[in-house]
């Protein structure tokens, strides 16, 4: 039974972290403007105009926009796209890429991977994946350097973001279309495998390939590669203005970002590898660079199409991606490369001429119909682009027109409740119900006068409460001034302490004080510790003082100076 394809079915919303994106800050790959857009709530891609869609674990491996030209090669060969490839599958590439250029000292080469490098499908028995359903793998018989990638990276298929598209002056350099329900389909170029031809040109690679791990105290391992390039912050499946044995260090124009820290360095080697803790990263074999500038023998077999002998056609055995087209056809129809291309002189194979899937490679071989069919699809590119902005206009067009529809449905239903409110504002708190005189029929209009109507009510009563207030201010408050404000004259009346009560106890004190200095004044004899022991008063006797005394009051409040009240007070005396 075949395994069942997820499709777009495994595609789920991104969960980038914060630490994420501060590792994307530091290694410089948002540093350009719009160059990262990260998704918001979408569960599936839906890519902006110019941009494609990446992961995380990508970018730290060495992907960056626009694609390495050899990269997109790759991709066209093996019919995949970015997210068709694990994280270790990228670093294979950039490291790959990076031993050509520093190392070698050479671009990077078709038929060197080939010999080194196959494709297989990732999955399970039940389970075929689409996001990272290819891996690139080192083939069994070949001496390779030891990657020590780690048997999985967890999570990375849910941080997923958008890239910026770029053009490096070639069209050929952009990202292919992203269709993430695309099923992956097992190509040949899979399995292909250097001709005998290929193996033989590429024989001084692989000895200088061996050289590089079995020299004693300087054996070079995949780590030190990728320490490397993580360290010049140049990344290698990014299409560059110089190659790698043209770096120039701190000036370099390709760096995306200044020197990490060691401890971040450090900390990224072993999180895109296996390493431990306990193992130490080693120091980097020497490279070519502009200070260790390539030997003549190199620069002279450099691939620079001004320096091609004439009529010069790499090998047919796939070095471009028209030649693979054109040798699978032979094959599939059963005609040999020597019926399906003319016989021509054929200038002897070079690894350093037979380079990299690239335009230069077309060029050299033109067909008939090359330049109308580049026409065409520019055409047709052109139109693409076209028909995407009118989608994306027309998507915006509805966007709004939702919109407006959702705000037109909130502006009814709040004219509904401004209307169901009327009746409540016809009716005071006090059930009272008020009447307009000339009611406007209209909600809104006749909510607005019963409000005004309420508002007066209201000053009406606060105008009333003030002159109250006022009145009674200066009875509690003899020696304070009136407060400006009704909030402040109000405050007044609203102590912790009952004003009342308070009033009384001053009134009973000065009432016994001048008491006693009444008494004091008639110069009696009066034992004052009686007087002052209020248990030993017997209330009776007490009474009937008060009461012999009462004919005299009005003498006495004289004497003392206080007028007296009209109305006797109904409370009773605190004591």
């Amino acid at each position: 039974m075949a395994a069942a394809d997820l499709g777009a079915a495994e595609w789920e919303r991104s969960k980038i972290t914060n630490q994420d994106l501060n590792l994307l800050k530091k290694l410089g790959i948002s540093k350009k403007p719009k160059a990262v857009c990260f998704p918001s709530e979408e569960s599936y891609p839906t890519p902006p105009m110019g941009y494609r869609v990446s992961f995380v674990d990508h970018l730290i491996r060495g992907l960056s926009a626009p694609i390495h030209p050899f990269l997109r090669g790759l991709l066209f060969v093996y019919g995949l796209q970015l997210h068709h490839l694990t994280p270790n599958s990228i670093l294979h590439i950039s490291i790959f890429i990076t031993l050509c250029e520093a190392f070698l000292g050479v671009q990077p080469n078709w038929a060197l991977w080939k010999r080194i490098f196959f494709c297989r499908r990732n999955g399970s028995a039940n389970v075929a994946y689409n996001i990272g359903g290819v891996v690139i793998s080192i083939r069994s018989s070949v001496n390779y350097f030891d990657v020590k990638l780690p048997d999985s990276v967890q999570g990375w298929r849910k941080k997923w973001l958008y890239i910026r598209e770029e053009n490096h002056g070639c069209a050929e350099d952009n990202i292919p279309p992203f269709d993430g329900a695309e099923k992956i389909l097992r190509h040949r170029s899979w399995d292909a495998e250097a001709t005998e031809e290929e193996r033989t040109s590429t024989e001084a690679l692989m000895t200088r390939i061996h050289e590089l791990q079995n020299t004693r105290g300087k054996e070079l391992s995949g780590i030190q590669i990728t320490a490397y390039f993580l360290k010049t912050r140049v990344q290698p499946l990014q299409a560059r203005k110089n190659p790698f044995w043209k770096y120039a260090g701190d000036e370099d124009t390709d760096r995306l970002s200044t020197n990490l820290e060691v401890k971040d360095l450090d900390r990224l080697i072993r999180k895109i590898s296996s390493l431990k803790k306990k193992d130490s990263i080693p120091s980097t074999y020497r490279v070519y660079s502009a200070a260790n500038a390539l030997p003549k023998n190199l620069e002279n077999l450099r691939v620079d199409k001004k320096r091609l002998p004439p009529r010069h056609t790499p090998s047919s055995s796939a070095v471009s991606p028209r030649n693979k087209r054109k040798r699978n056809d032979a094959e599939d129809s059963g005609t040999s490369n020597a019926e399906a291309v003319p016989s021509r002189q054929k200038a002897a194979y070079d690894p350093y001429l037979a380079t990299l899937i690239s335009s230069d490679d077309e060029e050299e071989v033109p067909t008939a119909d090359v330049t109308a069919r580049t026409k065409k699809l520019a055409e047709v590119h052109e139109r693409a682009n076209t028909l995407a902005q009118r989608l994306e206009q027309s998507e915006e067009a509805r966007k709004k027109a939702e919109s407006d529809a959702v705000e037109a449905r909130q502006e009814a239903d709040k004219a509904k409740a401004d209307a169901a409110g009327v009746e409540d504002l016809r009716k005071h708190r006090t059930s009272q119900e008020f009447e307009l005189e000339d009611p406007d029929d209209d909600s809104l209009l006749d909510a607005v006068s019963f409000l005004e109507f309420h508002g007066t009510e209201a000053r009406e009563g606060m105008d009333e409460a003030r002159a109250g207030l006022s009145k009674l201010f200066p009875y509690f408050f003899p020696k304070k001034e009136e407060p400006a404000t009704f909030l402040g004259l109000a405050k007044c009346f609203n102590p912790p302490e009952d004003l009342g009560l308070k009033m009384r106890h001053e009134n009973m004190k000065v009432a016994v004080e001048s008491t006693v200095a009444l008494v004091a004044d008639s110069q009696q004899t009066i034992d004052w510790t009686k007087v002052g022991d209020t248990e030993q008063i017997e209330q009776t006797r007490w009474r009937s003082l008060v009461k012999a005394a009462k004919l005299n009051t009005k003498k006495i409040l004289a004497y003392l100076g206080i007028k007296p009240s009209s109305t006797p007070s109904s409370s009773k005396p605190e004591v």
